[in-house]
């Protein structure tokens, strides 16, 4: 929702994050209040407009249940507000579910039996979990975590990344691609250890088993 808005209309993200600018009257009591429709400027409707605009961009993403929760909203501030919180909860479950995500992220770790890739796509899941609370880390501390999470098997390939790579300016991205094309040659490497294996016991079999020719003399002889 926030990059369609956004891709749409930033003034429109701007409404709904800061709140609009409705036309007001100020009373010689100093009490605010909303100026009647007939007394509008052309600044006025724009102001007004644009929340409009705003609050129909986010009624178009909502089904019946939740067009429920935020019909009576005047503005779409305060139906992103509503959203937000029946979404993502109050500021204490925001910190419990970032608490939650912060232990998972630091006790990931690859397992044994996982590929780079799989392996990959449960650590973005947390990160990106973690980002949709405003929980962010920068790309060198997870490109750190991405080489402390790997096994023991692997410690000469992150020995060999440390010493020619500054971890600081290292892209994850580069880092993952660096590890799939070192997970492809052991993989190859396996495969022809693999065929020399069935080959030294094809060799194996035929070298034992005895020849055609001197089965027939043997017979011949009997």
């Amino acid at each position: 929702m926030t990059i369609f808005i956004q891709a749409l209309d930033f003034n429109l993200w701007d409404i709904i994050i800061d709140g609009p600018e409705l036309p007001h009257i100020i009373s010689q009591e100093g009490i605010k209040t909303l100026k009647p429709r007939s007394s509008y400027t052309d600044d006025d409707r724009k102001k007004v407009q644009l929340n409009a605009k705003a609050k129909h961009v986010i009624i178009c993403a909502l089904n019946s249940n939740e067009f429920n929760r935020v019909s009576s909203c005047a503005t779409a501030k305060e139906m992103w507000d509503r959203l937000e919180v029946t979404y993502e909860g109050t500021n204490q479950v925001k910190d419990a579910k970032i608490n939650m995500l912060v232990r998972e992220y630091e006790m990931f770790s690859m397992k044994e039996n996982e590929n780079i890739s799989g392996m990959f796509v449960t650590f973005t899941n947390i990160i990106n979990s973690l980002q949709s609370l405003n929980k962010c880390y920068t790309n060198s501390e997870m490109v750190r975590k991405i080489l402390r999470c790997l096994p023991k098997s692997w410690m000469p390939k992150v020995t060999a990344i440390e010493e020619a790579k500054d971890l600081n300016t290292l892209l994850l991205e580069e880092l993952l691609g660096s590890l799939m094309t070192y997970e492809m040659t052991i993989k190859n490497h396996e495969d022809d250890e693999e065929q020399d294996k069935k080959k030294k016991k094809v060799i194996a079999f035929k070298s034992s088993t005895p020849d055609s020719s001197e089965e027939d003399s043997d017979v011949k002889w009997l």
